[in-house]
């Protein structure tokens, strides 16, 4: 009886993983040559809870410009001393 868990090697899996074990699962997926980037070809449908933070964010900005930040600002104070 053949084994029914065998993943075609064209098809494409989608998995939720772990924040604490995430960088260290892609660097080494990374040196073995496992992964690699690909372009999404449809757009990923937001949920509603998500479009609202989204609105939510952008009526922000755009009340007040200086919400934003500049990138190496924000690395700066989170920087190890």
């Amino acid at each position: 009886m053949p084994d029914k868990t065998c993943i075609m090697p064209d098809t494409t899996l989608h998995i939720r993983i772990k924040k604490e074990y995430a960088a260290a699962l892609i660097e080494d997926l990374i040196k073995v040559h496992a992964v690699e980037a690909v372009e999404e070809e449809e757009a990923i449908e937001l949920t509603a809870q998500q479009k609202e933070a989204l609105d939510k964010e952008l009526a922000a900005v755009a009340a007040n410009p200086t919400y934003l930040q500049k990138w190496d600002d924000i690395k700066h104070r989170f920087k190890k001393p």
